[in-house]
């Protein structure tokens, strides 16, 4: 019996195939990769705004009356100086101090 060969045609058009489902196969996988980084992100994002909620109901349980936005300010400044007259806030929280902190 012969043997069956391909031609060179044959072999290249059959890698050729092969190639293009690798791109497709890697292009599903990247989009699959975006996806869980894309529900990541919307997790940590949920967790982010309970936490600021929970933090913004507590303050405002000890002051008894609601934090308007134009009151922000005066709470961030008075936090501020609590951190430069001896650190109060950090130690009541047992936290260190951020170095370079963003302004809010």
């Amino acid at each position: 019996m012969a043997k069956s060969t391909k031609t060179y045609e044959e072999r290249i058009r059959a890698l050729e195939k092969k190639e293009q489902e690798s791109i497709e196969a890697t292009k599903k996988l990247i989009a699959q990769r975006k996806e869980l980084e894309k529900r990541k992100k919307a997790e940590e994002s949920k967790k982010r705004t309970h936490r600021l909620c929970q933090i913004g109901g507590a303050v405002e349980s000890v002051l008894g009356c609601p934090i308007e936005e134009e009151d922000l300010p005066k709470l961030i400044g008075f936090l501020k100086r609590q951190e430069a007259n001896g650190k109060f806030f950090s130690k009541a929280m047992q936290k260190e101090p951020v170095a370079n902190m963003e302004e809010v």
